[in-house]
């Protein structure tokens, strides 16, 4: 079986950290390259970590991003009191950027994108965050690499212990059995959503769109 070369990235966030974690802890992740404003703050002989200042252009750091056969674009901000070109420039030009040089330069490569559960496929909805992530979707999977899913999740039960936990989730985590009863559709963990990425590097799937219920089933894939 392959083994994963992976970049992540977003490792200083809650679902970055998350998939990070899982990584590190899987057999058939060789290797894993963080690309980070400050340091993640892991050390693992599998991690090596680039602090790069500026995410608009990553072509000084492109040498280094050769041989990877994994991405999984972890970085998000909320939209929630931001402008709308700044969260354009934020989710869909950083994104497209960093994606189109790994395409280039590592044409093998699978990746992962976490968007969100309400993410707008026809970019023609009246949310605005909802658009911006269904053209960085789109325009994402038609990039020239081996596989791109992109991920939708819901409610995100986090992994215990983890440093970059947000609030919310820390007082909503006791409740998890609850949600998981009543919106099973809508509710995940992380722990699966990292091994839902890995397995779906390895293996595949026959979606390109990964919602809840398509998480939850590569997560059991061995």
């Amino acid at each position: 079986m392959m083994k994963i070369k992976a970049i992540i990235t977003g490792s200083t966030g809650m679902v970055g950290e998350g998939v990070l974690y899982e990584c590190l802890l899987n057999e058939q992740v060789e290797s894993v390259l963080v690309i980070n404003r400050r340091p993640c703050n892991f050390e693992h002989p599998k991690l090596k970590e680039i602090i790069h200042d500026n995410f608009h252009d990553f072509s000084s750091i492109k040498d280094q991003l050769v041989g990877y056969n994994a991405g999984f674009f972890c970085m998000g901000v909320s939209s929630v009191g931001m402008k709308a070109d700044l969260y354009y420039k934020i989710t869909y030009e950083i994104t497209m950027q960093l994606a189109t040089l790994l395409a280039n330069i590592n044409p093998s490569m699978s990746i992962c994108y976490v968007s969100g559960v309400g993410t707008d496929s026809s970019e023609k909805g009246r949310s605005k965050w909802a658009r911006v992530k269904g053209k960085t979707e789109n325009d994402l999977m038609q990039l020239p690499f081996k596989g791109a899913f992109m991920f939708r999740p819901g409610y995100i039960q986090p992994i215990k212990g983890l440093k970059n936990t947000y609030t919310l989730y820390r007082i909503l985590a006791p409740l998890y059995p609850l949600w998981k009863l009543l919106f099973p559709n809508y509710v995940s963990t992380l722990k699966e959503i990292g091994q839902a990425m890995i397995n779906v590097v390895l293996s595949g799937y026959e979606k390109h769109v990964i919602e809840v219920k398509d998480i939850k089933i590569l997560a059991k894939n061995k």
